[in-house]
């Protein structure tokens, strides 16, 4: 089998040479923690901006689920409904994070990451505020409150409280 012919000196260095970024764009350092609101959880993160909670319920089953989807995990319907949560949980484990190369956690560290139950069921991931983390104890009751990441984003984090499940 013939060797393929080897390309002209002018268009392997072509093929190397690197466009630099705009300026602008070598600025702007990337995030990490914002969420990409789309037309479908734009309700949710609304509702997070004025403080409010959101799940999803569905109306087959009547199961509740989070994070947002537009069916049931549960049977498959597509008949499932917002619905504001309570704001109470329960924690269900956590680990604290010394490190965190993303940006902006390295600036956070150390931190809480945990996964919570809600009172009405689904479990989600989130951060502990407010509690140290040798204060922090499986199965113990938490309050959401939310914390500002851009002008207008907000994400629920949660802290010790007196709600838990019911």
């Amino acid at each position: 089998m013939p060797e393929p012919a080897a390309a002209p000196a002018a268009a392997s260095a072509a093929a190397r040479a690197v466009t630099p970024a705009p300026a602008a764009a070598v600025a702007v350092a990337a995030r990490f923690d914002l969420p990409e609101p789309d037309t479908f959880t734009a309700p949710y993160w609304a509702a997070a901006a004025e403080g409010r909670l959101l799940i999803r319920r569905c109306g087959g089953c009547g199961r509740p689920h989070h994070y947002p989807r537009e069916f049931c995990p549960h049977c498959w319907s597509d008949d499932v409904t917002w619905e504001q949560a309570s704001g109470r949980a329960t924690l269900y484990t956590w680990s604290v994070v010394h490190r965190n190369d993303l940006p902006p956690f390295g600036e956070r560290v150390p931190y809480v990451a945990a996964v919570v139950d809600l009172a009405e069921g689904p479990r989600l991931m989130t951060e502990m505020v407010d509690c140290p983390a040798d204060g922090l104890r499986i199965g113990m009751a938490l309050d959401v409150t939310f914390r500002e990441r851009a002008p207008g984003v907000c994400v629920p984090v949660f802290r010790a409280g007196c709600g838990g499940a019911p």
